[in-house]
This record gives C-alpha cells, sequence and structure tokens, in this order.
C-alpha cells in the first residue's frame, strides 16, 4: 500500500472506518475533475492479509474511471479463490471494505458530475 498523503496520515477521523473488520481499517476515495478514482486506506502493518486486499484494490482501482470502479464485482476476491485460503470472519471483512468503498465512489461520483 502506498502512503497516505499528508492530509489523511495520521488523521484517522478524516477517514471512514470499516467495523467489520478484524483490524482497525480505514478508506477514503476521492474523484477527481475526470472522473477518476483516488483511493487510499490505513491499516496496521501487522495485519499482512488486509493490507494484501487493500493492495488489490488499490493496484486495480486507482486511477479507474467511476463506473469502473462501481462495476467491480462484489465477490471478485472469491472468484480469486480466496474463501479457500483465509476465513469467512476476513472475507465479510473485505466485503464491507468493497462495499464502503463503492458506497464513496457512488457517492463522490454523483456530486463531481
Amino acid at each position: 500500500m502506498p502512503p497516505l498523503p499528508p492530509d489523511l496520515d495520521g488523521h484517522r477521523e478524516a477517514m471512514e472506518q470499516v467495523v467489520e473488520c478484524q483490524t482497525p481499517f480505514f478508506l477514503a476515495t476521492e474523484v477527481d475533475e475526470d472522473r477518476r478514482v483516488h483511493v487510499w486506506f490505513d491499516c496496521p502493518k501487522e495485519a499482512p492479509t488486509t493490507r494484501g486486499f487493500a493492495g488489490l484494490l488499490h493496484e486495480g482501482l486507482e486511477g479507474a474511471t467511476v463506473e469502473e470502479a462501481l462495476d467491480t464485482p462484489d465477490d471478485f476476491y472469491t472468484r480469486m479463490g480466496l474463501a479457500e485460503a483465509i476465513s469467512s470472519l476476513r472475507l465479510r471483512g473485505m466485503g464491507a471494505i468493497l462495499a464502503r468503498l463503492k458506497r464513496q465512489v457512488r457517492e463522490a461520483g454523483t456530486t463531481s458530475s
């Protein structure tokens, strides 16, 4: 995961917490004037599974259009076979992360149109 920008680094109150995650996980999104999505995540270094999932989301969605981000299948991580490798509790957290991210993109995409 890339480092947080200065306005978010150390300012979790400016981000949304995903309470369904076992570890403290925070996210923020932005949609720029070109309707491109920017995503930021904050979670402890001691949570490699969650950080890895956040890294996948960042790699796949950073710079995507609003439409591309919203078209991300809600179960893409189970299609990758992660359900066989991690617990259902972690899968629930992953689903919540993606759902919150898409909600934020939807809301920001509506206001930036």
